[in-house]
């Protein structure tokens, strides 16, 4: 226990840990200013306007969907003005993910339960970032001053100093994480509710950024474990960053692009992004362009398949333990000197 406190300590204590947490508040605080600054309570004769507005494009909506139905029966003749996808539930309102709504045409009106989810997507992004950052400069600056050396002396069990950091790290994060983001999403609350509208806080909406928010949290703690264990194996903080950058410009860019010119069968399962987009969303819809080659061209091909959080999430942790274990292996057989 007095090991995990030294720990904590010393994890609180670093300049990067304490700079890295300041442009989290100035973030934080920027996007707020800015959100307040640029939103205002709207009249009721704006929300009369622009719910008459939704409801007209509801309506025209099921207009087109109907007269698309027709005209797939044969009951209508198409017009050269007509859109007539392949399947017309394309066009129906009551199966779109975002059907017309009041808060789509309320200029200058910020709405909290329209914006809280990419609001959420960005402030889990900075965190990632942060614990990825923090995680990989806690343990390789360390490794490189000699700092774990001294510290092995008082205590000379080298997994149980390494277990010790890296608990200490994700505990730690775990903690900021969960009180950033409750002030953070409960400051855009206050501004939904006082110079905006909070629009429709159901169940359902709490539910679904309840899971989001759960999600994020989870990829904060592997980004965190993947940046201690590959500045761990390396010896330094520069190793994670540039293990990340060759990896995003030798394989996310490159190998993307030799598999598009190659036209290989569903390039996006190759990506690690496709992944922590799965998870982090729930699901992801892709575009598999050799699906649809050898259907009828009469026939209706959707050419997409998905991949849910729990495919997302067995690569994200399987690739996390992997390297995670390898720097422990490492750690122990290593000489520090």
């Amino acid at each position: 226990m007095n090991l995990v406190r030294a720990e904590l300590e010393r994890l609180t204590a670093r300049r990067f840990v304490q700079l890295m947490v300041v442009l989290l508040l100035v973030a934080f605080a920027v996007t707020a200013a800015t959100t307040l600054a640029g939103s205002h309570q709207p009249t009721p004769a704006e929300v009369s306007q622009a719910q008459a507005q939704a409801a007209q494009q509801r309506m025209e909506l099921e207009a087109q969907h109907n007269r698309c139905l027709d005209i797939k029966a044969g009951k209508v003749e198409a017009q050269e003005n007509d859109y007539v996808p392949m399947d017309c539930a394309e066009l129906d309102p009551a199966l779109m993910e975002h059907p017309p709504i009041a808060a789509d045409y309320l200029d200058g009106v910020f709405t909290f339960a329209t914006e809280a989810l990419p609001l959420l997507y960005f402030l889990v992004a900075f965190l990632v970032l942060f614990g990825f950052l923090v995680g990989a400069s806690y343990i390789g600056a360390d490794l490189n001053s000699g700092g774990v050396v001294n510290l092995l002396l008082w205590r000379p069990r080298r997994w149980a100093v390494l277990g010790a950091k890296l608990g200490a790290l994700l505990g730690a994060l775990l903690v900021l994480s969960a009180v950033a983001s409750a002030a953070y999403l409960g400051v855009f609350w206050l501004i939904g509710q006082t110079a905006g509208l909070p629009g429709q806080l159901d169940g359902e909406f709490w539910g679904s950024l309840g899971a989001t928010y759960g999600r994020g949290l989870v990829l904060v703690l592997l980004a965190a474990a993947l940046g201690f264990a590959i500045a761990t194996v390396g010896r330094h903080t520069a190793a994670a960053l540039g293990a990340v950058a060759a990896y995003l410009v030798v394989w996310e860019l490159g190998a993307r692009l030799v598999l598009q010119i190659l036209d290989a069968a569903r390039p996006d399962q190759w990506m690690l992004s496709t992944y922590l987009a799965a998870w982090l969303n729930g699901e992801i819809r892709l575009l598999d362009s050799q699906a649809c080659r050898v259907v009828d061209a009469s026939s209706f091909c959707d050419g997409t398949y998905t991949l849910g959080w729990g495919v997302g999430l067995a690569v994200l942790l399987g690739l996390t333990v992997v390297l995670v274990g390898a720097a422990f292996a490492v750690f122990r057989r290593r000489d520090l000197i």
